[in-house]
């Protein structure tokens, strides 16, 4: 029956993309409690990385039913991209809605993360025809050498 609401809402969440992957039959539902869902290791606050002329900020602000934050990419040589994530956290990966701005355009595209030791590593894999969404979850690779890192949150 969890299996069932979990995927119900993944479902849900991400009705704007296509040719989603099923979720894999042997992975443990995620586990709710007085409604709010078992993030493990994943924490409210800020995970960060910063090298290479490059930063990227993750400010997890809200885990509830779903995880709610900011996400800002300061990459070299590229644009600047502001914005906020929405998204589930099933078993170790973190798979959402990224709406940002960047030179003034605002745009959406899904991202996922993994959590492996207490670090968000970014997914990479081949995309949907309009560049949106993955067109499969399951060939998403998570290579980045840009491991996110729980920091403490400065404003």
């Amino acid at each position: 029956m969890k299996k069932s609401i979990v995927l119900f809402s993944l479902i849900l969440a991400f009705t704007n993309c296509k040719n989603k992957s099923e979720t894999n039959e042997t992975s443990e539902p995620v586990e709710t409690i007085e409604g709010k869902v078992s993030t493990g290791l994943l924490e409210v606050g800020c995970y960060t990385y910063t090298g290479n002329n490059s930063s990227i900020t993750f400010e997890i602000t809200d885990i509830n039913k779903s995880i709610i934050g900011s996400l800002n990419y300061h990459l070299a040589e590229k644009d600047a991209n502001m914005g906020t994530f929405e998204g589930l956290l099933i078993d170790d990966v973190l798979l959402g809605d990224y709406t940002f701005e960047s030179e003034g355009v605002s745009s959406r595209r899904e991202v996922i993360f993994k959590l492996t030791n207490g670090q968000l590593f970014e997914g990479y894999g081949e995309m949907d025809e309009e560049g949106i969404c993955f067109a499969n979850t399951d060939h998403v690779t998570f290579t980045s050498t840009m491991p996110l890192t729980k920091t403490d949150c400065t404003k």
